[in-house]
């Protein structure tokens, strides 16, 4: 597989063509957990137009989300499509920081990054990358967040091997790039927009795609 170099220079390929993302869009921490639990198969636009219906109730606060019964919750976030079972893991989450962290999400996001992930997941509806993906954006934790583009291209260019899996996929990652937050917090955002754009599960767009020609042997392999 290959090494750190070719890792970056997958980066540097995506960053020249795509620019900064200014990933997780959120103004605050509880954004940004809302909207990592709404996105879950849906695309951002859905999920944008839960999270105004909750901005435009005033209810996108812990406090107020925490006491607002789930019904109505479901509909604020109708939108963004299984509302009835992402309202129920959005009340999940809120029960858990209230039982584990006294409501306090701060105490949440500034726990030691293990112990975090480890309840994040305890929290039924919430899995990995769901949870990675509120330790890096909210909480600014240094973990890479994975997901079936990452595995999509990286294993089609010879990076990964085929049959890896979510953590072993995040072992590889961690292992060859910097510990950077901005670093990982840039380079899922790119990936996902060339698995959108380029690297289709059915049908690739790879005589366009950024990437193409490059292979695991384009970088050092150390």
């Amino acid at each position: 597989m290959g090494g750190c170099n070719a890792f970056i220079e997958v980066y540097a390929r995506l960053f020249e063509h795509f620019g900064a993302q200014g990933w997780w869009p959120g103004e605050t921490a509880i954004e940004i957990m809302v909207g990592a639990i709404l996105t879950q198969n849906t695309n951002w636009g859905n999920v944008r137009k839960a999270i105004i219906n909750l901005k435009a109730a005033g209810v996108l606060d812990f406090h107020s989300l925490l006491e607002l019964p789930s019904e109505i919750l479901a509909e604020y976030v109708r939108p963004s499509g299984y509302y009835n079972i992402k309202a129920r893991r959005l009340k999940n989450l809120l029960a858990m920081i209230r039982d584990n962290y006294d409501g306090n999400l701060d105490r949440l996001l500034a726990d030691q990054t293990a112990r975090a992930r480890r309840n994040l997941l305890s929290v039924q509806g919430i899995g990995p990358e769901t949870a990675d993906s509120i330790l890096l954006y909210a909480g600014g934790h240094p973990v890479f967040v994975i997901d079936a583009y990452t595995h999509r291209i990286f294993s089609r260019h010879g990076l990964v091997a085929e049959e890896s899996d979510y953590h072993s996929l995040q072992e590889v990652f961690e292992s060859r790039l910097p510990r950077d937050i901005d670093l990982y917090n840039e380079f899922h955002a790119l990936i996902v927009m060339t698995g959108k754009h380029f690297c289709k599960k059915t049908s690739p767009l790879c005589d366009r795609c950024p990437l193409r020609g490059f292979n695991s042997f384009d970088g050092d392999d150390t």
